[in-house]
């Protein structure tokens, strides 16, 4: 292997934590942006793919003992993605941490074997955050001093477990499928039978679920209530903890607990959704369904944006519009003092908002937000003069309405809404969703186009909704007002039935 073959090639070993996203560290989410190529496994969490909108996804999922694909596979994949095209940039992202029964220490060698340079980026593991989800302390000073992680997977030979008869906590990974077996051993080797014990089924996600008993009821407590796959079962007095310092289950008790949401939004765009979903108790899915690319004619809107004389308002129509609308005025060496003397409007508080926060007051936003109301309603005469800034995917009633009253109505391409198609993981879980979100009448369209509409969807506002009626989606919830925290509500109202 040549140096100059391995020259850019690099893999990040990414620890994503037990499911929660926001237990990723920020070192694992500053490689996740700086990847080329992310394999991802059963286990993490596809939210974290936020982080990296600029790579490519590769599910890599490995379910207990169905395996949809080897470990050998996997560290094969793992060289040959990095050796790619003179190298690449690899962030293999592995559920909780890369070397706590994560075979990490497998791939860490493959790197190692190809003269692959690589990093390792420890993770937060289940083994210490289920049990603290579920209000149980893996130590603690008044009952246990000491805890061992172990393997449950039999198939990795005897445990010896009368070598743990000083460890006052044990913590069990993988051993769901086992636990009887286990819980028999471990009390053959001097356990009592009435250690406390608990199992903790999808620890620290929306989906947390916790059975509690001791070594001679536990697996029989875990049968009962069907718990299955990821678990953690923690055995020692610690458990007994569990009744007064329990938080993360009667906390996440929402409207929304247990469903899944999808949030449909721009490639690289971000809002504060999913977070108002969580705290619903909701289960998200992120979904890049639509990309903001540049205009196809830039220089024309500078031109424009270079002599507005004569204009009389400069109409926006979302989010994008209004960056877009700052993005030319930069590169055209222009500031603010270009829009002297002309009137801004703005289609909604969303989007009056964006002007707010660059430093511009909307002259005018419609009492309902819309492109329809906006033409019907802006305070205009027959001849004034209008200029739209939008994409290519201009809303045709706004002009139509305001050519109806006479108004001269122009428009220019600022930027260019595009399909950004999700990867074929993200597909399956979209089309497994309860709710669907959707903020404006391009993501219904392209929801729509990509995989049907046969989903229940929650909408910002009466045009999204009209526009979701017209593309066939019969299941439509709309937003009282045009707040995350309404389209929040919207979501679980559409769950509800109501």
């Amino acid at each position: 292997m040549t140096a100059q073959a391995t020259s850019r090639a690099f893999v990040s070993l990414i620890g994503a934590g037990p499911g929660d996203p926001g237990l990723l560290t920020l070192n694992g989410q500053q490689a996740l942006a700086q990847a080329d190529v992310v394999l991802f496994d059963y286990l993490a969490n596809p939210e974290l793919l936020r982080h990296c909108p600029q790579a490519r996804t590769v599910y890599v999922g490995k379910k207990g003992f169905s395996e949809y694909i080897s470990q050998e596979q996997i560290t094969e994949l793992l060289v040959q993605t990095a050796l790619e095209g003179g190298g690449q940039r690899v962030a293999r992202l592995k559920g909780g941490d890369v070397y706590v029964f994560g075979r990490g220490g497998e791939e860490a060698e493959a790197c190692q074997a190809a003269g692959i340079p690589f990093e390792v980026v420890p993770g937060i593991s289940s083994a210490i955050a289920a049990p603290a989800y579920a209000g149980i302390p893996v130590t603690h000073r008044s009952v246990a001093r000491s805890f061992a992680v172990l393997t449950g997977n039999v198939k990795e030979g005897d445990a010896h477990y009368e070598r743990l008869s000083g460890i006052d906590t044990l913590v069990l990974l993988m051993g769901v499928r086992n636990l009887n077996v286990i819980a028999a051993e471990l009390v053959r080797a001097g356990r009592s039978p009435e250690t406390p014990a608990a199992t903790i089924q999808w620890g620290t996600t929306p989906e947390q679920r916790t059975v509690t008993g001791t070594l001679a009821t536990i697996a029989q407590e875990v049968q009962r209530a069907g718990l299955e796959a990821p678990a953690v079962t923690v055995v020692g007095e610690v458990v007994r903890l569990r009744e007064q310092l329990r938080w993360f289950d009667l906390q996440h008790g929402g409207p929304l607990s247990g469903r899944s949401v999808a949030v449909t939004r721009t490639r690289d765009g971000a809002s504060g959704l999913p977070d108002l979903l969580r705290t619903l108790g909701a289960r998200v899915l992120e979904v890049p369904l639509i990309r903001f690319a540049p205009s196809a004619q830039p220089d024309e809107v500078q031109r424009r944006l270079r002599d507005l004389k004569g204009l009389d308002w400069l109409l926006l129509t979302s989010n994008q519009a209004v960056a877009a609308l700052f993005e030319h005025l930069e590169a055209a060496g222009l500031d603010t003092r270009a829009l002297a003397g002309v009137r801004l409007a703005a289609v909604g508080p969303s989007t009056a908002r964006s002007l707010r926060e660059r430093g511009l007051q909307a002259d005018f936003v419609p009492g309902t937000p819309g492109a329809r109301h906006l033409g019907s309603e802006l305070p205009v005469l027959a001849g004034t003069r209008v200029l739209h800034l939008t994409s290519q995917l201009a809303e045709a009633e706004l002009q139509q309405a305001l050519e109806a009253r006479g108004v001269a109505y122009d428009r220019l391409e600022a930027y260019r809404t595009e399909p950004a198609e999700p990867g074929q993981n993200e597909l399956e879980r979209l089309k497994g969703a309860d709710v669907v979100t959707l903020a404006s009448g391009s993501a219904a369209r392209h929801l729509a186009e990509l995989a049907g509409t046969d989903f229940t969807v929650a909408v910002m506002g009466p045009q999204t909704a009209e526009a979701a009626h017209a593309l066939g989606f019969r299941r439509v919830v709309v937003a009282e007002t045009p707040s995350l925290e309404a389209l929040a509500a919207a979501a679980a109202q559409a769950v509800s039935g109501d």
